[in-house]
């Protein structure tokens, strides 16, 4: 590898963050999933009854991409909308029996995806790393 990418973070980080997301990829396709729509049925079922763009907020995605990834969801019967007790307007996401049966379906997989990523560290490395990277401002 050249000398510059090796010490470019930006690069070191985009292709640990493919790799990732291709390999989750590919273990989610048993399941019927995606890495995003993992991503939203994990938040929709650990912090239930936020709003489409509360959860775009949370993942740092799109409000539009959100939308579509919940429309894919709901119609596999994973997550519903409800109304806001408030707001007319938002609907508010929630993972449904079916979709937080699927998370306990795929948990040994996508566990599996992080140890093969992660397989060269030990245990204060991965609390280290993990530590580091929600320090990043990514925003």
């Amino acid at each position: 590898m050249p000398d510059t990418l090796a010490g470019d973070v930006g690069f070191r980080l985009a292709r640990a963050g493919g790799a990732a997301i291709r390999n989750l990829n590919r273990a989610l396709a048993r399941h019927g999933l995606r890495s995003r729509q993992y991503t939203v049925l994990v938040a929709a079922a650990e912090t239930p009854g936020r709003s489409q763009r509360g959860l775009g907020e949370l993942l740092g995605v799109d409000p539009s991409a959100v939308v579509a990834i919940v429309d894919d969801l709901e119609r596999d019967g994973l997550v519903r909308r409800e109304a806001h007790p408030v707001d007319r307007r938002t609907r508010l996401v929630v993972a449904t029996d079916a979709g937080r049966a699927r998370l306990v379906e795929i948990a040994g997989s996508v566990g599996e995806v992080d140890a093969a990523l992660l397989g060269d560290l030990d245990a204060g490395e991965r609390a280290t790393l993990l530590d580091l990277l929600g320090r990043l401002a990514l925003d």
